[in-house]
């Protein structure tokens, strides 16, 4: 049986417990910190009990088996463990919010959270029932074994998704590009797949496996602004610096296009026909290209229209132009007159 003592540090811890429950269900998920507050002073408040009171809870006494007072030990000890498990995940959960990265950060979260569970899992079998955990644990390693082999695809998506959490190529919200193509934000990463909002407002489900595996770039990164081109021949009948300074202008006068990089002016070559240029200008974001393109371009042929420059036709054009080729007229054969009689 038990003593008196431990009779009512039990009584004591139990209560604790269910208290911790009952408040740990109140609070909600909407208030993190509130909600590990009162884990952590309920799981402190039950450890000091079993330190006062002398009670293990990783030690099961022969005594705490024998009786009714069986039935409060071994709950006691699952309420200390459970509110072990759920304050570390608190500590967890808070980590992630307060880092601002709740839903990117959701696979390693998932994951330690596992884990934590997992181990007072095992630990409460092992410790408050006393079963064998090594046997235990090696059935299980044969069925994860089996399990692994089965599902082996699956699992290197998850895995793979593991790994680009930790490495961080992109974030949610980010809008990457493909090496064969594909672009648009990422919207959401779960543990097989990632979801990719395309410009054409289609969603894209990539396997992290095949993700993980392709070259992508991060157009969002280190900042959304996004470098464009547009080039431009203008016929060469005006000096270049007068070309140069009409286009500086029509770029000036754009307002989907940012200010900070300046646009640039690049001239790029120039032939008897033509003066080759690049215009080189910025964009806040990968969906401001179509608008911010399309505002430049027409605003290039206002200024050209504006101050009597002419757009050139490209190089192409002027190949694919037959050219007229001028024979001579054939020779004509003039006989000599002979200056004698006949």
């Amino acid at each position: 049986m038990l003593g008196e003592d431990h009779s009512l540090a039990l009584v004591l811890i139990n209560l604790l417990g269910l208290a911790g429950i009952v408040v740990w269900l109140v609070q909600g998920r909407g208030r993190p910190m509130a909600r590990l507050i009162v884990q952590i002073l309920f799981f402190t408040g039950m450890t000091a009990v079993l330190y006062l009171s002398g009670i293990l809870p990783h030690q099961v006494v022969e005594t705490d088996l024998q009786g009714a007072g069986a039935y409060l030990a071994r709950s006691a000890r699952v309420l200390w463990w459970t509110h072990l498990a759920w304050t570390l995940v608190g500590f967890v959960r808070l980590y992630v919010v307060l880092e601002h990265r709740p839903r990117e950060a959701r696979l390693l979260q998932d994951l330690v959270v596992a884990a934590i569970y997992l181990g007072v899992a095992l630990s409460i079998t092992g410790f408050v029932f006393g079963a064998p955990i090594g046997t235990l644990v090696a059935t299980s390693g044969v069925v994860a074994v089996i399990a692994g082999l089965a599902l082996q695809n699956t699992l290197g998506d998850v895995f793979s998704g593991i790994a680009l959490t930790l490495g961080r190529p992109y974030a949610l919200g980010d809008w990457i590009m493909l090496i064969d193509g594909t672009e648009g934000r990422v919207v959401e990463t779960t543990w097989r797949s990632t979801h990719l909002l395309t410009g054409a407002g289609n969603i894209v489900v990539l396997p992290n496996g095949v993700l993980a595996k392709l070259s992508l770039t991060n157009l969002s990164r280190p900042d959304a602004t996004l470098q464009m081109s547009l080039t431009v021949r203008i016929a060469a009948a005006h000096a270049p610096h007068v070309v140069e300074g009409v286009m500086q202008a029509a770029l000036r006068s754009c307002e989907r296009i940012v200010r900070e990089p300046a646009p640039l002016v690049a001239l790029k070559d120039i032939d008897a026909t033509a003066i080759g240029i690049d215009l080189l200008f910025w964009v806040a974001g990968p969906g401001d290209r179509l608008a911010a393109r399309n505002e430049v371009i027409d605003l290039v042929y206002r200024h050209c229209e504006a101050n009597g420059l002419a757009l050139a036709m490209p190089p192409q054009s002027y190949a694919s132009v037959p050219c007229a080729i001028r024979e001579p007229p054939p020779a004509t054969l003039v006989r000599p007159r002979s200056s004698g009689a006949l």
